[in-house]
């Protein structure tokens, strides 16, 4: 705290070049030096797994609600998100996966086949996004058509986002609630010849004995699409890199499949595809000797809490039948991931499909990886040769 004016001193800037460099080796950085720290952009941020384990059961002391505008049900606390929760977990049951399943081996197979005998292509592109998109338009019903829109609407989104243009990301929600609308409004008007699929029954949904209002089905749906597009993009470009960079560990995968599950959750605790979740103190509070007041921002960091050598042995080292357990993947307490077995899948499947379709894969010769920068993770860009 700055005494003379009274304002709190950034111990970090996480923006600046140096952190969006490598964003995994800042956040470790930061564990090991502050793991509790502020800055203006993201309020306090943690890095310690514990420390961020502690936000994520205590929702009477931290609160999910930290935006002005409604988010269902990611947005709320008890006993408003208990009603919500309920209704969404069964549009996620182990049936409603399993039968999803071939839709999301048909247009993996899709995208492996245009690819053909081409002798290199770039990932994100050509297989990650598109591979989001088309994946998440089946599971909801929406028409091929929507595609482009989406993918167009997410690159916009990051952009805007990441340059804190509130403008911007105004027009551009209003743009995907829009195309929501204009699905829900297709299936009123159809009534009983609407097709049966998910957003038909959210159409038809009721919570606590009242029907669901469009707003509250485009926040559903746009966290569910947003969350989607973004994280399974960003794990499929994460997921291939690490396979190209490591030639022994893609070369026994392709031996035998039965490990494939453990080596991408592995992967995937090893450099995580979504940074951060926001929650907002509800009460003064300490946490790694910080005070931390009512009504203060703190940003958990999901990438380093993963790679926290207290939670992990050897915590930076690739381990796939270590005990999974404390990873925080798919999140933790109330508010943990409720599509995290559908995510599994699409990724299981993903990758074995990949690994059947084309002769092993490294990096492209004279190209480097691209890296996201916050908010995003992963990779923006990944090219990758078919080895001869």
């Amino acid at each position: 705290m700055d005494a003379s004016s009274g304002e709190r001193c950034p111990d970090w800037d996480p923006r600046s070049a140096e952190v969006q460099i490598d964003q995994i080796r800042a956040y470790d950085h930061m564990r090991e030096t502050c793991p509790v720290a502020y800055s203006d952009y993201l309020g306090w941020s943690l890095f310690r797994h514990a420390d961020i384990l502690q936000v994520l059961t205590d929702h009477e002391t931290f609160s999910n609600v930290v935006s002005r505008h409604p988010s269902v049900p990611n947005g709320m606390d008890p006993p408003q998100h208990t009603f919500y929760r309920r209704m969404i977990d069964p549009y996620f049951t182990r049936e409603r996966v399993e039968t999803f399943e071939p839709e999301c081996r048909r247009v993996a197979g899709d995208l492996l086949e245009a690819l053909g005998t081409a002798p290199s292509f770039e990932a994100m592109t050509c297989l990650a996004e598109p591979y989001a998109v088309g994946i998440q338009c089946g599971f909801l019903g929406w028409p091929a058509s929507l595609h482009e829109p989406l993918l167009q609407w997410v690159r916009q989104n990051r952009q805007a986002t990441l340059a804190r243009d509130t403008d911007a990301m105004a027009a551009i929600a209003l743009e995907f609630d829009g195309h929501i609308r204009s699905q829900l409004k297709w299936r009123e008007e159809a009534g009983d010849a609407a097709p049966d699929d998910i957003t038909t029954s959210l159409v038809r949904q009721t919570v606590d004995g009242k029907r669901l209002d469009h707003g509250e089905i485009v926040s559903i749906l746009r966290n569910w699409t947003v969350g989607e597009l973004g994280t399974i993009a960003a794990c499929v470009g994460i997921i291939v890199h690490f396979l190209a960079e490591n030639p022994e560990i893609q070369t026994g995968l392709r031996l035998d499949r039965s490990g494939l599950s453990p080596a991408i959750e592995e992967i995937l605790r090893l450099h995580g595809p979504l940074v951060s979740n926001r929650r907002t103190a509800l009460r003064p509070v300490m946490i790694g000797g910080r005070r931390i007041e009512a009504g203060e921002r703190i940003t958990v960091i999901w990438t380093s809490a993963n790679r926290d050598a207290r939670a992990f042995e050897a915590a930076d080292r690739y381990c796939p039948m270590r005990d999974q357990g404390p990873n925080l993947l798919y999140g933790a307490g109330i508010h943990i991931c409720p599509g995290a077995a559908l995510a599994r899948m699409q990724l299981r499947v993903m990758i074995d499909e990949l690994l059947s379709a084309i002769r092993p894969f490294s990096l492209l010769t004279g190209t480097e990886p691209l890296r996201a920068v916050y908010p995003a993770s992963g990779f923006a860009s990944v090219s990758l040769q078919i080895d001869r």
